[in-house]
């Protein structure tokens, strides 16, 4: 099967613990990632809130270092886009926008939990959403082809965006709200916002986000189920969080993806649609925004 992971955190976890991003022991490596046919991964450089914006610039450049002297381990099969979780690395300097494309950051999530000068994180109270810094931020990433990323953003920050934004804006890991109400999931309308923006959502495999004990693949099912529901044939993906959270027991590691996409196939999910969820909706909107080539 091909597949097309909209966000790990494999590449911090693979730096911080000197793990190898080959054979470590890791939930996603490149061991593991060259059974596929075809994979796609998008590997953040999570920025933690404790960090100070110049710990955050500096922290970005070592992680990015480590990445370019482990890139020729990159299977054959796979394509690895880089990303940025948490924009407190831009500081107020606009200039590292461009720095950023310089690196090849494709996605920017605009925030982790908290604040930074663009907005408010989803744990933020009160939020104020969006700045007048983060207006000229969002243009710059634009103009800069780096795609705007909301997960995580408090719903002020979310909204804001939608309406300034010219370029789609994707969820790379957010579940339904619906289903389960937790605080880092989207609402119906946030889901339906995103449709209509032409952008994608990535279905969340942490368990904190999928259901309140223990969650199952039946709980990932009813996530993708109701995202469905809501027009998301075109616009639904995966974004497992992995080596960032606690996943189901059953999918521990990317090499356990396949019992997911048979799980769908068994609740009588058309393979072309199960093969849009996992691969083909992603691959589609990377090649519209001139991200990958094929």
């Amino acid at each position: 099967m091909n597949f097309f992971d909209l966000h790990c955190d494999s590449l911090f976890e693979s730096y911080e613990k000197k793990q190898s991003i080959k054979n470590g022991n890791l939930c996603v490596n490149f061991d593991r990632i060259s059974k596929f046919n075809r994979y796609i991964g998008c590997f953040a450089v999570w920025i933690p809130d404790y960090f100070d914006e110049n710990q955050s610039f500096d922290f970005f450049k070592k992680v990015n270092r480590f990445f370019e002297e482990n890139k020729e381990d990159i299977p054959s099969n796979s394509e690895i886009i880089l990303t940025v979780e948490g924009s407190k690395l831009i500081g107020n300097d606009l200039s590292r926008i461009k720095f950023l494309k310089e690196k090849n950051v494709k996605i920017v999530t605009l925030t982790w939990n908290s604040s930074c000068r663009i907005g408010d994180g989803c744990l933020v109270r009160n939020p104020k959403g969006l700045s007048d810094f983060g207006r000229l931020a969002i243009k710059e990433m634009e103009k800069n082809n780096i795609i705007v990323d909301i997960s995580h953003a408090s719903e002020k920050l979310f909204y804001d965006v939608l309406e300034i934004a010219e370029n789609p804006v994707i969820a790379t890991h957010s579940n339904s709200k619906a289903v389960f109400n937790h605080v880092r999931n989207l609402s119906d309308r946030q889901f339906e916002e995103i449709v209509r923006n032409k952008g994608i959502v990535g279905v969340n495999l942490c368990e904190e986000f999928l259901a309140k004990n223990s969650p199952s693949l039946n709980d990932i099912f009813m996530h993708i189920e109701h995202f469905l529901s809501l027009s998301g044939e075109n616009s639904l993906c995966i974004g497992t969080d992995f080596d960032g959270c606690k996943t189901p027991k059953k999918i521990k590691n990317v090499s356990q993806i396949p019992i997911l996409y048979e799980y769908l196939l068994k609740k009588n999910y058309p393979e072309n649609l199960v093969d849009k969820i996992f691969f083909n909706n992603a691959k589609n909107f990377f090649r519209k925004q001139n991200i990958i080539n094929k």
